[in-house]
């Protein structure tokens, strides 16, 4: 740990990525409050550090962006068991790994433009979603309806943002405090609210307005609810039948080797590679790393098929997470006793944070694939 940074920097340097760790574990119960507080949350920590510590922030664009795939990944993975609609699955599918596979292609060349081609549209239309969701059925909202709101964010939303963020490289907060404040920008923002308050109330004013308007055209034109709003994903929910659960459990252990194992390979690689760039320690080439993390979720995969066969159903997550967890860090332990012999180790503590985070995810996405399938699988095969 570095000295030169005094406890309280480091107190609220946890407090603020422990939040963001944590936070998203809400999205698969409660997505839409879930994956806003995230938003937000994602939205002022630079300003925090900035305000209440003196930490150096040279590596804040690759922690950002690490926690950022976290949480999104989080929220697509929440798709397999909430939404009812296929299509809608399959395009943010499509949306998710687009916007993965540019980071990923981002943080092995380092150009700014691959960032603007791939666009995070993912978390704009899980929002719009997500929102519709609150009051009408899944099966109201047509494929065109879905492809017009993906069009319209992708174009009129996210294709200005990343390049206002990536390719200018602008900092909205800067730009704030110099264009509309005029003040230098290490000026806090509780110095410029005393002294300059009428900017924030008239944005305060606008906001409240523009809201206002957007409810009236939208209960003015939008059909009839279909029910009360809930924030819980489960509010709505159909209920599964057992034989529907058991043909479920069934589907899950027929093949180890298919799509799903491939797709969580590729999750896992690519999100382990934007985490390998902020974590201290990493050495391991990004092949050595997806091989070796590859394995690991093979290992898992197999091994929740073998308990699956014998009719092991994983009714309670925390009880898969909690064994696979165990099972990941005997993984740890046995690669900590021969890396010494390895020529590009990384410490035990990255070790064990990736398997922590593979467990978790693939915890998750084996969870929810279950109700997937149970859902969707008269309609498709697999994944």
């Amino acid at each position: 740990m570095d000295t030169s940074i005094s406890g309280s920097d480091w107190a609220v340097f946890w407090l603020v990525a422990g939040s963001r760790l944590l936070l998203p574990l809400l999205i698969p119960r409660f997505p839409l409050p879930a994956i806003l507080a995230a938003l937000l949350l994602d939205g002022v920590d630079q300003t925090i550090f900035q305000q209440f510590t003196s930490l150096p922030l040279d590596g804040y664009q690759g922690y950002d962006k690490a926690l950022d795939i976290y949480y999104l990944s989080i929220a697509y993975i929440s798709t397999l068991r909430n939404w009812a609609d296929l299509f809608a699955v399959r395009l943010t599918r499509f949306l998710f790994y687009w916007r993965l596979v540019g980071v990923a292609l981002f943080e092995l060349t380092q150009l700014r433009p691959l960032l603007l081609i791939f666009p995070n549209t993912f978390e704009y239309f899980f929002i719009f979603y997500e929102v519709c969701r609150l009051r009408w059925a899944p099966a109201r909202i047509g494929k065109k309806a879905l492809l017009g709101a993906t069009a319209a964010i992708w174009i009129g939303i996210k294709l200005p943002q990343e390049y206002w963020i990536h390719i200018l490289q602008a900092d909205t907060t800067d730009w704030l405090k110099a264009n509309v404040f005029s003040v230098p920008l290490e000026t806090p923002w509780s110095e410029i609210w005393a002294s300059q308050p009428g900017p924030f109330v008239v944005a305060l004013v606008v906001v409240i307005l523009l809201v206002a308007a957007a409810w009236l055209l939208l209960s003015r034109y939008l059909p009839a609810a279909d029910h009360a709003a809930a924030l819980s994903a489960d509010a709505y929910q159909p209920a599964f039948t057992a034989e529907e659960v058991r043909e479920a459990m069934d589907s899950e252990a027929r093949s180890i080797l298919d799509a799903a194992l491939g797709e969580k390979v590729v999750l896992i690689a690519l999100v382990s590679l934007s985490f390998a760039q902020v974590l201290p320690g990493v050495q391991a080439s990004t092949l050595e790393l997806a091989v070796g993390l590859g394995l690991v979720v093979i290992v898992n995969t197999a091994l929740t098929h073998r308990l699956a066969r014998r009719g092991f159903g994983w009714t309670l997550t925390l009880r898969r997470f909690v064994v696979m967890a165990l099972v990941n860090g005997a993984m740890v332990f046995a690669y900590d006793a021969l890396r010494d012999r390895l020529t590009t180790p990384f410490t035990a503590a990255s070790a064990l944070f990736f398997v922590l985070l593979l467990t978790l995810l693939v915890t998750l996405f084996d969870h929810y694939r279950q109700v997937y399938l149970m859902r969707f699988e008269p309609r498709t095969e697999r994944i």
